[in-house]
């Protein structure tokens, strides 16, 4: 540890840079944080848990956390509960910020409460979460699917429930940042709650919403006509029913003869193929074995596996053959080899 160096960590390539970023969190969390007496029953309790963590973190492929958890205790379990929302190690590495920016953003990711899964499932949508960043919250953003058992928070998925579960602390696994960061090196995107924890200000009404026009207008002129008139046909129903909607994935299928369905169809077939949040072919590549995501017909899903011959990417049985074909912050459209089947009564296939 003492040959680390924190200066012009930035220009180095990832591994490089974040293994440095571990290293100046490391020091200055142990040189702020460490015990008089290291010996005490207290610091022992809570180094055997984030030993157990860590290893749980290891095993589903969270290592940059795991490793931060092994050595930095302090940097997460401050106080006698702690719920740790752990980033995926493919969303780590797009992270560039300083290290004691990255400190900050690893301890918006933290809750001083233990939360399973099973208590996030009784907040309501709009609920809010304190974290270890003074004045910084979270909010749970799900609607209408705790029946399914996900969770979204600042709309991006609970992708690994329950990672570890032990004592007075919890562990889940999400699939990206909760917030980004401006060039100031603030967080744009936490919600303002009151003192009863619920909902004052969201933080999609900051953001703008989806690039519709642009999504149309990328669909029509790179072979995907069809489904573009189809989305344009029943974009004012989509709107009017989210209009919070902030960013969207589409699985854009081939021209075919879907556009003449009958309309009350036509609206089905076309919202079973988005989405609700932006999801590259690597995080769903990343999402845990036969996941479901839900997409913009009511309480339906779609299904994300791997095909065991071919190894590509399958959602609902339709492989992705063109991953991230159009992609900005609001929106990534894949390419897919067939539409997917939705019967007269609307059921996804």
């Amino acid at each position: 540890m003492a040959n680390c160096t924190c200066s012009h960590w930035w220009h180095a390539p990832f591994y490089f840079s974040m293994s440095i970023v571990l290293c100046c969190i490391a020091i200055t969390t142990m040189k702020n944080s460490a015990p008089k007496n290291p010996l005490q029953p207290g610091h022992t309790i809570k180094h055997d848990l984030a030993l157990n963590a860590s290893r749980a973190l290891r095993i589903h492929g969270f290592n940059a956390i795991a490793t931060l958890l092994q050595i930095s205790p302090e940097l997460f379990l401050s106080g006698p509960e702690s719920t740790i929302f752990a980033i995926q190690d493919s969303a780590m590495s797009n992270v560039s910020v300083p290290p004691w920016v990255m400190k900050q953003l690893l301890q918006y990711h933290t809750s001083p409460s233990k939360l399973p899964m099973q208590e996030l499932m009784k907040k309501p949508h709009g609920s809010c979460l304190t974290t270890l960043v003074y004045d910084k919250n979270l909010m749970i953003t799900t609607k209408n699917d705790t029946k399914r058992g996900s969770i979204e928070i600042n709309s991006v998925l609970i992708s690994h429930p329950d990672i570890f579960l032990e004592g007075p602390v919890s562990v889940h696994g999400v699939l990206r940042p909760f917030s980004d960061i401006d060039q100031d090196w603030n967080f744009i995107q936490s919600p303002v709650c009151n003192s009863n924890q619920t909902l004052v200000s969201n933080p999609n009404e900051r953001r703008n919403m989806v690039e519709w026009a642009r999504i149309v207008q990328l669909l029509s002129s790179n072979g995907f006509v069809s489904f573009a008139i189809g989305l344009h046909s029943v974009l004012n129903g989509i709107i009017q029913d989210y209009p919070d909607l902030g960013s969207v994935t589409i699985f854009a299928p081939p021209n075919s003869g879907f556009i003449s369905s009958p309309w009350p169809l036509l609206y089905k077939i076309v919202r079973s193929h988005i989405l609700h949040n932006r999801f590259t072919y690597l995080d769903l590549t990343s999402l845990p074995k036969n996941n479901s995501l839900r997409n913009l017909v009511p309480g339906e899903h779609l299904q994300i596996s791997k095909n065991k011959l071919s190894r590509l990417l399958v959602v609902n049985g339709v492989e992705i053959t063109l991953p991230d074909i159009l992609s900005s912050q609001k929106f990534v459209i894949h390419g897919i080899s067939r539409a997917f089947e939705v019967h007269s009564d609307g059921f996804i296939s």
